[in-house]
């Protein structure tokens, strides 16, 4: 057991949901579906679902803290501090439907968090390590079968209106968001990647590095708020960012 350990994300994530003004119901939406994935994460590493429980636990800290550190940033009114992903995501307009304001907070959250996250918790020693990296790939990967398995619980609880297209579709988007959230994972590892290298040559390549990637999650925001069946789209054209060659 980690010193801090899923339950005391989950704490902190009901703390911020008891802060949130009525006018924050775009992000109370994101944070609540955040909650939900994070209990499922916590009741997997309890069945045993993963090769290294405790590095899973310990990533899952470290993987929140980012989001709620740009959550607590926007309460507080730093904005300028907060990464521009997370503050495209916080600034979309209240009206949107709770799906594209769940997708937005997921694109900040694995396509610009979810690589610093995991090279937070993978040495230069265990990267060095294809054992160690094999085990770590398997564990990020199932993962996957976590969110996989929320799906049609978070289609339904989002809920709201929907119209008669959109209950035709609903098997397809639930098939679709599957898809995506996959691709995007594996984006994700090649990214963390990227990132290994430069931080080994140095901070100032890293931060350059980290600095592209914060502008193409940033950038992915337009496909998410494009009029459409959002999802359906994500799936043929993909949802994660790729860091190219530097």
């Amino acid at each position: 057991m980690t010193e801090r350990d899923i339950s005391t994300v989950v704490a902190a994530m009901d703390a911020r949901l008891a802060r949130m003004p009525p006018a924050r119901r775009a992000q109370r939406t994101f944070l609540e579906t955040y909650r939900r994935t994070t209990l499922a994460v916590g009741a997997a590493i309890e069945e045993g679902r993963f090769e290294d429980p405790e590095w899973v636990e310990r990533w899952d800290v470290v993987f929140a803290d980012l989001y709620l550190a740009a959550l607590e940033l926007d309460l507080v009114g730093s904005t300028t501090e907060v990464p521009r992903p997370w503050r495209l995501a916080f600034d979309a307009p209240a009206s949107l439907p709770a799906l594209r304001h769940v997708l937005l907070g997921i694109n900040a959250h694995i396509n610009y968090d979810l690589p610093q996250a995991l090279l937070a918790v993978i040495s230069d020693a265990e990267f060095a390590d294809p054992l160690v990296m094999a085990r770590r790939a398997r564990d990020h990967e199932r993962i996957d079968g976590i969110l996989s398995g929320r799906v049609a619980a978070e289609d339904g609880a989002l809920g709201g209106p929907r119209s008669l297209l959109d209950r035709v579709l609903q098997p397809l988007n639930r098939r679709g968001s599957r898809r995506f959230l996959r691709e995007a994972r594996q984006k994700v590892w090649h990214n963390t990647m990227e990132l290994q290298h430069a931080r080994v040559t140095g901070q100032e390549a890293y931060a350059a590095r980290l600095a592209e990637l914060e502008v193409l999650s940033a950038a992915r925001i337009a496909d998410l708020l494009a009029p459409g069946q959002v999802l359906l789209r994500l799936a043929v054209a993909g949802f994660g960012v790729t860091l190219p060659p530097p």
